[in-house]
This record gives structure tokens, sequence and C-alpha cells, in this order.
């Protein structure tokens, strides 16, 4: 069977991909660009990619191109996004929103705390090209080891590493993951359009002692996260 222009154009690219020779989270070529290397026309260029973002190889924002997705490898969160995607050959930079004080007596209650003190730190996280794919929202204990995180900001601008030289190891956790639209605060700090869905987890971490170390408040980009669960039954 003779393939058409846009199905070849589609296997070429998707062997591509999932070969590695064009990295996870990279952009892809402009239509324009594409419709050179390949000769063949833009509208062709389109229907090929329409093909693989049919097959979940690829999303699309509008203004700002294709890009390759998460290939079904699952992500190890234990380790940290930064380094969970790294492994997956996506690499981002963080933007930090804001770090202070803040009083969350509900989340003192529902965590059993005795204080209701935390230190809030809020970052964005972006691929190299600028383009945001996900909000975390951390609170930790506001102990001393972290009241002054706000004027010295974090150790090596990473959570982990804080914790760690604080004498905080993460040992477990209780993760919720649901879906739902962003706030308007959200979009701005996201850049997407009102009404748009991301992944949302709530994420507490304890020590081997059962000492509070971390609750985490996530908003991910289902095109660039894939959560896997696995379990085994008795």
């Amino acid at each position: 069977m003779i393939a058409l222009k846009h199905e070849r154009v589609a296997r070429v690219l998707a062997r591509e991909i999932k070969s590695g020779v064009v990295r996870r989270g990279a952009q892809l070529p402009g239509e324009v660009e594409l419709a050179k290397r390949f000769a063949v026309s833009r509208n062709t260029v389109r229907a090929a990619l329409a093909v693989l973002a049919a097959d979940e190889l690829i999303t699309t924002m509008t203004g700002k191109g294709s890009y390759v997705r998460f290939d079904g490898r699952p992500l190890d969160g234990r380790l940290g996004w930064t380094h969970a995607l790294s492994e997956q050959g996506v690499e981002t930079r963080m933007r930090t929103v804001r770090i202070e004080l803040e009083h969350d007596p509900a989340l003192a209650g529902q965590l059993g705390l005795a204080t209701s003190e935390f230190v809030v730190i809020e970052r964005v996280r972006q691929l190299t090209d600028g383009t945001p794919i996900s909000l975390e929202r951390s609170r930790l204990p506001a102990t001393a080891a972290f009241r002054d995180l706000p004027e010295r900001g974090l150790d090596d601008n990473s959570i982990s590493t804080t914790l760690n030289r604080a004498g905080l190891y993460l040992d477990h956790c209780e993760q919720h993951l649901r879906g739902r639209p962003l706030t308007s605060t959200e979009c701005r700090h996201l850049e997407r359009p009102p009404g748009t869905w991301f992944l949302h987890t709530l994420r507490t971490s304890w020590t081997a002692t059962e000492t509070f170390a971390e609750h985490a408040d996530e908003l991910l980009d289902p095109n660039h996260y894939e959560l896997t669960l696995s379990y085994r039954t008795q």
C-alpha cells in the first residue's frame, strides 16, 4: 500500500521521537521548516502533526508550536520532578514566585500539627523555552531551620536539599490526584487561557520518625506529566 505524504512525514517524525533523536519535551521545528525538509506543503505537515497528536506523541499549543510528549515511562516523583523529568530527557528550570511565612489553621488541623505557621514556597516550572508546565506550592514547617528562607532562599534552589540539610529526610507520603480548571491567578502564572484543566496533586510527606516535612500542592500540565500507579494484590 502506498502511504500518503502526510503519513510518510508522520512515520519519520514518530520514529525520531520514539528513538530519542528528538528529546522528550523538545519543541518540533515549525511548519515552514518541516515543509522544506520533507518537500511537502504546510497542509501536509499539519496533517502529519495531527496524526502525531492523535497518537499522543506530541501536543500542539496555539501560537507556541508542537512539543514532544512524555513517552509513557513512569516518572519517579519520590526523587523530585526535576530529577524525574531529567531522566526522561526533559530539561526544566524553576522560577520562584514567592517564599513567605503563612498561617494555615485548616491545614494544620488536617495534619494534626501543633502550630499553624508554615513557610510557603511557590514556584513555576518552565521548559527551556520558557513555557510554564507546572505551578508548585510547598509548605514546610516554620521551624528555626526554615524561618529565614524568605530572606536567604532555598539551598541550591532545591526543596529536597533544603530539607536534607535541616535533617529532614522524606520516608513516606500520602498523595491525592484529581483534575480541575485553573483559577484566574493560576492562569496568569501558567500563561493559560481561562478554564484550562490541569492535574492537581496534594502530597504530604513525613520522615521515618513521623515528623512532618512537606505539604506539596502541585498543578501539572497533563501534556507533560503522567502519573503511573502500580500495585500487587495479595
